[in-house]
């Protein structure tokens, strides 16, 4: 397939704290990447750069062959693991500001027709994501599933070319977030998006992913620990490989990602 999106030799430094190095790779549109690694190794900065919040210090983002931009725009919807919806707003006035906020006018609000069609929107996603008995109901009345559900129809609602998400899992009980696990691939599927996912959950990354990027250090000096940042130092497509990865080391998994993955070719 056409290289979708091309990481260009992306490097991120914070002064004298070099955070990313010599990220070059492409992504085909559709795939659905995981990224895992040790915290702060980079991986959050990366989904940043990805965003538009951050820009990288050397390299270049490309999505169809055109640099991307160096702001958030509505070809990427994100997902963070801190709930990131608006507590004065009922559900579907959450999912609706994302379209008001596109409003030509000074008010930055819509009224009238356009308003309604706003809402009617905003509850054709919130049924997607299973969240058509809550339209009326507050943030605080949700529980911490039904706010993720939120923030993804939240993210959604303007058709991004790209998900990402950071962790947006890790505070959930282990059975709603296999309900989410679900949810999230049902999407992935139905609107052939690009997704890139950070986690801390290796068993995550290989069962969401069609791709797994580690995150670390292949160089390192100690008298100078932030003289050399992380890069891509695994890249592993998982559906053809997902045989291949026993159950019992999925199940056992104590060891950094790093050393899982050295047991594979």
């Amino acid at each position: 397939m056409n290289s979708f999106i091309e990481l260009d030799r992306i490097a991120k430094h914070y002064g004298d704290d070099v955070v990313l190095e010599n990220l070059s790779c492409t992504i085909s549109r559709g795939e659905f990447v995981t990224l895992v690694g040790a915290s702060g190794c980079g991986k959050s900065t990366f989904l940043k750069i990805l965003l538009g919040t951050e820009s990288p210090t050397t390299g270049q983002v490309l999505m169809e062959g055109e640099p991307i931009g160096q702001e958030p725009s509505a070809e990427r919807g994100v997902v963070f693991q801190k709930y990131s919806v608006f507590p004065h707003l009922n559900v579907r006035e959450n999912v609706a500001l994302g379209l008001e906020l596109e409003a030509s006018n000074f008010l930055g609000r819509l009224f009238g027709d356009k308003r309604k069609k706003a809402l009617l929107k905003a509850d054709e996603w919130l049924q997607a994501v299973g969240l058509e008995h809550a339209l009326t109901q507050y943030p605080h009345q949700l529980s911490g599933g039904m706010q993720q559900r939120l923030a993804l129809a939240q993210a959604l609602i303007k058709k991004p070319k790209i998900l990402l998400l950071d962790e947006p899992f890790g505070a959930l009980d282990p059975g709603i977030r296999k309900d989410m696990h679900e949810l999230v691939l049902s999407l992935w599927k139905e609107y052939l998006l690009t997704v890139f996912m950070v986690t801390h959950d290796l068993r995550e990354g290989f069962h969401l992913g069609t791709r797994l990027w580690v995150f670390d250090k292949v160089r390192h000096d100690t008298h100078a620990p932030n003289r050399f940042g992380s890069t891509i130092t695994y890249d592993l497509p998982l559906r053809s490989q997902s045989e291949a990865i026993t159950a019992s080391k999925l199940l056992n998994i104590n060891e950094e990602p790093s050393d899982i993955l050295a047991d594979f070719p």
